[in-house]
């Protein structure tokens, strides 16, 4: 006997195909949040580096490598991140003084001398000393290098929601929208002339921080009684002290060229400071409010 399906079992195999498609996109969504491999299986890495980074170790060589000591580079924000984040965790990194240090050493310019750890270093050295008397012996510790410059400065400003926006759009209960946030970190450095204390030169740098989040969803009724509802989304955030990191190290070339171009250190007699990336920067735009 030939049966006629009618436009009544369509509609019912129509849904059938819809439910178990939407079925299958949720289980993969659900296996793909649920694999801890994708959240935390990654192995450990050196941390990322940005276009600044490449910008310094790319550096030409200056005429001669320059002592230099940082002894603090501080969070001078006084933030704190906000709700529902502990009231005692910093907007900002509280490591910024080994980001300049690893930063000068990178550059080739500068040579950095331990002063964040200074107390530690002399008592290493008292106990040195301590072992050369007990063995009757001379005491051969040279004296600590002195620098010629000191860096000083810190993170000075955080600003966040400097600017947001989003969109989206949604039709019979299907819908996708999107919105983004801008933050800014501002860095300030010195260079100190330590016979005079005389500030020789100075640099303030803005980085932005990019944060967006997309989402997608569906919300309606396949029958009387029958409701789909499903959605997806995914948040990057970029980390703040990844921010502020390439912040510094944009500092330290601006600091380079000015220093340059002020006759503070040179370059060698054989490169042209105009066909380096150092006229780049100092020659860049300052953006306009």
């Amino acid at each position: 006997m030939l049966k006629i399906k009618t436009q009544k079992d369509k509609g019912t195999n129509m849904r059938i195909l819809i439910v178990g498609m939407m079925a299958v996109w949720l289980s993969g969504c659900a296996g793909t949040v649920a694999t801890s491999e994708n959240l935390e299986g990654a192995p450990p890495t050196l941390t990322p580096r940005g276009a600044a980074y490449q910008d310094l170790v790319s550096l030409p060589p200056p005429a001669g490598r320059i002592f230099v000591s940082v002894y603090d580079f501080r969070d001078q924000t006084g933030q704190y991140r906000p709700a529902p984040a502990s009231t005692f965790s910093t907007a900002v990194t509280q490591g910024a003084a080994a980001m300049l240090t690893g930063a000068l050493a990178d550059s080739g310019w500068f040579i950095p001398l331990e002063r964040v750890g200074l107390q530690n270093l002399l008592t290493e050295r008292r106990i040195i000393r301590a072992e050369f008397e007990r063995f009757g012996q001379p005491d051969t510790l040279p004296s600590l290098r002195a620098a010629s410059v000191m860096l000083e400065g810190g993170i000075i400003a955080y600003e966040s929601n400097v600017r947001t926006g989003g969109a989206g759009v949604e039709y019979f209960g299907i819908g996708a929208s999107g919105q983004y946030q801008v933050d800014q970190v501002t860095v300030n450095l010195r260079a100190v002339e330590i016979s005079t204390g005389e500030v020789l030169a100075n640099v303030t740098t803005t980085k932005t921080i990019y944060s967006k989040e997309l989402r997608a969803g569906v919300y309606r009724f396949i029958d009387f009684s029958r409701l789909l509802e499903a959605e997806a989304g995914i948040t990057t955030n970029e980390p703040v002290q990844m921010a502020v990191m390439s912040a510094i190290e944009s500092s330290v070339i601006h600091l380079i060229a000015e220093g340059v171009e002020n006759r503070l250190w040179n370059l060698p007699n054989n490169i042209n400071f105009d066909e380096t990336i150092l006229a780049d920067y100092l020659n860049a735009p300052i953006p306009q409010l």
